[in-house]
């Protein structure tokens, strides 16, 4: 008899293909839009969103060495639910595991929807200008939105070479393009933007160059701005299709995290080099801006294009890896018995989990009208920093106890093997992520809304409630069907 060769998701992702991943979901509105709308959305950072952007990667770096720690050690789908269900808690991986899904599948849309505005702003600048005045009517910024979502769900289901084919080149031509705002803003400085500002626009700008020092503030805004670290997990949700992955999922997560922190970084001081940030303050009070906007003023309009089109690829480029991470939580879930059977299912030519790339495109797609309506993506990055901090923080814990939960898993980690080394990072991470957590919660709650969903922390918290209910009814449904559960939380799911 013919032994049926069962479907599984297959080893293909070398570490460039892992760290384009991380990569990729990390740069896109963390570096064109939040560094310079913090200005708005934390009165009074002034000229300390540097400062506040480096003080932001400790917790983020504790956090990715814990994840590269784990990794070594539990290399499937899923990464942060496996490590915390499997080192901590079940249920505590679960619903650490659904807030970084709930919240990251949410950004998904919102990044889908203010994509838009730079395709539109390319077209103006192109003089394209019945196009760009399309590109501002609601129903097509909403349509065009969820067509890119729903072109990546397709390019994911169609395989890792497909994924790679796509995401490697942007990823490349990102860097390019994205490296003139570097040039161009170490190039000029603030005398020659105010120069150009009082030619074009024919006003004079004061320019402020101090503020006092206020450590909330601060703090405020480093909580914010360590979104811009986030991304670099979904290295670790693919950890069921890399190879090697005990050497190459480690070694992915921190090219990615220092590589993304040093570009970011470069990238932001290079604008504020030439833009004032007391400009950049007062501008935010009035409207949208970006990256590309504030340096648009010095450029010649040809280079201006040019790194309208690298900010737009670079939110272009956060779709596929975050669409294959949130996948892959689902995928890990549904293997456990946690979530529908269903979501498991793997596409029998192209070894994917399409049912699961398909409900995550649906929940995106909800994001995007969720930013149509609500008309503050601020919202959308809320939740999601208070999910990923969460998650970080539990990812830290589980570093803590694995020793004591699992020690036969505690035993195959490869990478930073000292246990004094390893509680350093864990207790460090714990710390760290708790102030910023309190301070994250604290500046929502006490924010002035139109109304309280307008509040990230409440929609949270609905969504835990809600994962604890889903936890509970599929567990209870596990324990009639399995006399030994606790045995099956204890070792890795079958590849």
């Amino acid at each position: 008899m013919t032994q049926i060769k069962k479907k599984k998701l297959t080893r293909q992702m070398g570490l460039l293909a892992l760290t384009a991943t991380g990569v990729c979901s990390m740069l896109g509105a963390s570096i064109n839009v939040v560094p310079f709308m913090i200005q708005r959305n934390v009165p009074g950072i002034g000229p300390y969103v540097l400062s506040a952007f480096a003080f932001a990667a400790i917790p983020a770096i504790l956090a990715a060495l814990a994840y590269s720690i784990l990794a070594s050690a539990m290399p499937r789908a899923g990464g942060s639910y496996i490590y915390a269900s499997r080192g901590l808690n079940p249920y505590l991986g679960f619903v650490a595991s659904f807030s970084q899904w709930f919240g990251l599948s949410i950004v998904i849309g919102v990044i889908a929807y203010i994509t838009i505005p730079f395709i539109r702003d390319v077209t103006l600048n192109l003089g394209w200008e019945t196009l760009s005045n399309a590109l501002e009517v609601g129903w097509i910024r909403v349509s065009l939105a969820l067509l890119l979502i729903w072109t990546f769900v397709w390019v994911n289901i169609r395989g890792v070479k497909s994924y790679e084919r796509i995401l490697l080149p942007m990823m490349f031509l990102m860097f390019a393009l994205g490296g003139i705002v570097i040039i161009a803003g170490f190039s000029y400085d603030t005398h020659d933007f105010l120069a150009v500002v009082k030619e074009k626009e024919g006003r004079s700008f004061d320019v402020v160059r101090n503020i006092d020092f206020d450590w909330r503030i601060f703090f405020s805004a480093a909580a914010l701005l360590f979104s811009s670290f986030i991304g670099f997990d979904s290295i670790a949700q693919a950890g069921g299709e890399a190879k090697n992955p005990t050497k190459y999922i480690p070694r992915a997560i921190l090219l990615a995290i220092l590589g993304v922190g040093c570009f970011y970084f470069l990238f932001a001081a290079a604008v504020y080099h030439t833009v004032p940030w007391s400009f950049v303050a007062a501008e935010a009070m009035e409207h949208d801006i970006t990256a590309p906007g504030l340096l648009s003023y010095v450029l010649p309009s040809s280079l201006g294009v040019a790194i309208l089109i690298g900010a737009a690829i670079a939110l272009i480029n956060d779709l596929p890896a975050m669409l294959l991470s949130v996948s892959r939580l689902m995928f890990a879930w549904a293997k456990d018995g946690i979530f529908p059977s269903s979501i498991s299912k793997i596409h029998a030519k192209n070894h994917t989990p399409y049912m699961a790339l398909l409900v995550a495109g649906s929940i995106a797609s909800v994001g995007v009208l969720g930013s149509h309506f609500a008309g503050d993506f601020f919202l959308g990055i809320d939740i999601m920093v208070t999910s990923m901090m969460v998650n970080f923080l539990l990812m830290c814990i589980t570093l803590l106890s694995i020793r004591k939960v699992n020690p036969t898993l505690a035993q195959h980690i490869a990478v930073l093997k000292n246990r004094k080394l390893q509680l350093v990072i864990g207790w460090l991470g714990v710390i760290t992520l708790i102030s910023f957590l309190s301070i994250h919660l604290y500046k929502d709650l006490t924010a002035q809304t139109e109304a309280w969903y307008f509040h990230s922390t409440p929609i949270w918290l609905i969504v835990m409630a809600m994962a604890s209910l889903v936890f509970g009814y599929k567990w209870r449904k596990l324990t009639q069907q399995k006399t030994d559960l606790s045995k099956q939380f204890l070792e890795l799911p079958e590849e």
